[in-house]
């Protein structure tokens, strides 16, 4: 399968997110796509992350993860994920965070300090000192996690023009079947 990093593939607001959003349709096991899983992904990720992600200036150009680290960095996304949705749940996270604080320190050591890899060590350090942590939201459409920026923090979407759009077109859609029901 091919991909193409787009704009909306980065609308987590911070790098980690951006990172564990690179599973689409995470809870759903039957259409989940893992786009790491596929050929040359994981190389082209820092480069379209360069463009688009909201960190892009803190980081600057950053590297691939490299081939040995991968394994610890897919186990790293994915922890990052389970911390940050138990955290917006308003599930208790403590386990969560040890291991997470513990995952990030050993990605860390092995890590070239312009890797990817290590970009979103610093990037997840920041996301667990956000001040206002309450912006950290799940898009109600595809299950992305995403710091909500608008001004009354009521963003419900990870991009309005994709899934916000998705949504209102399908409630448009179920109201316009029930005017016509019999």
């Amino acid at each position: 399968m091919s991909f193409t990093w787009t704009p909306h593939r980065f609308s987590g607001g911070a790098l980690a997110l951006d990172v564990a959003n690179s599973v689409i349709l995470r809870h759903d096991d039957e259409r989940r796509i893992d786009r790491f899983e596929a050929a040359g992904q994981m190389d082209s990720f820092p480069k379209a992350a360069a463009n688009f992600c909201a960190e892009r200036t803190l980081f600057g150009d950053i590297l691939p993860v490299k081939r040995e680290n991968r394994t610890d960095f897919i186990a790293l996304r994915e922890l990052i994920d389970r911390y940050f949705r138990a955290r917006v749940l308003g599930e208790s996270a403590d386990l969560l965070l040890a291991d997470l604080l513990a995952a990030l320190a050993g990605v860390l050591k092995r890590a070239s300090s312009d890797g990817l890899d290590a970009a979103t060590v610093r990037s997840t350090l920041r996301l667990i000192a956000m001040p206002d942590p309450e912006r950290m939201k799940i898009c109600r459409n595809c299950g992305w996690l995403f710091i909500d920026r608008s001004k009354n923090k009521s963003r419900a979407w990870c991009d309005m023009a994709v899934c916000g759009n998705r949504a209102k077109a399908s409630r448009h859609y179920r109201r316009k079947k029930e005017e016509t029901a019999p």
